[in-house]
């Protein structure tokens, strides 16, 4: 018993603040024992409906812009051709 109590005194564990990590290193030696990543944390249903709804919107607004802007570019198109076509008139 006196021997376990001795080994956890010569391990550190070791958490990375970033991505929650645990690490344990020997103490004597600086070797990696063991590593556990941690888990990916649980959201509510609340916070990934509101994700999916500003993802919908989101999705909605670009939509919205392609089709305008490619409502522009056939106005544009439409117009070079009339103008072309007066050319054409114009030269007859």
């Amino acid at each position: 018993m006196a021997d376990k109590a001795k080994a956890k005194e010569d391990v550190i564990l070791v958490v990375c603040p970033h991505c929650r990590t645990k690490i344990w290193i020997d103490a004597k030696t600086g070797e990696v024992i063991k590593t556990e990543k941690a888990g990916k944390e649980k959201k509510s249903l609340d916070e990934l409906l509101i994700k999916e709804k500003k993802r919908q919107a989101e999705f909605g607004r670009k939509f919205e812009l392609t089709a305008e802007m490619e409502k522009k570019k056939h106005e544009k198109a439409e117009e070079l051709f009339k103008k072309g076509f007066s050319k054409v008139d114009k030269e007859d």
